[in-house]
């Protein structure tokens, strides 16, 4: 795949959203990162998620903005096992930082 010019990357970017989302509730020691990561991957996002200390978990994507509000949507309700109690989010510029999207410690 040849490179991207430059104007074409500023596009790319452009066309993407970064949603960052903190997940409280029953959260941790019942799949949700793993849930998280294998929708995000079937929505084509990148980015990643992780636990937190204080028990919540911790979502950062970037993708078409439609993809991502299926991602929160799903986010609410979470695996089986889990209780989503509050989602706090924000909608930051994207960066474009990230290949793929990761389960993170």
């Amino acid at each position: 795949m040849p490179a991207l010019s430059e104007y074409e990357a500023t596009e790319r970017i452009s066309a993407q959203a970064r949603l960052q989302a903190v997940v409280h509730g029953r959260v941790q020691g019942v799949s949700f990162r793993y849930y998280t990561q294998r929708l995000a991957q079937e929505l084509r996002l990148t980015g990643y998620v992780r636990n937190l200390w204080d028990g919540s978990v911790e979502v950062v994507a970037e993708g078409h903005r439609p993809a991502l509000d299926e991602l929160l949507s799903c986010l609410r309700v979470g695996p089986r096992a889990a209780f989503v109690a509050q989602i706090d989010t924000e909608w930051p510029v994207p960066t474009g930082e990230f290949e793929r999207f990761e389960v993170r410690s």
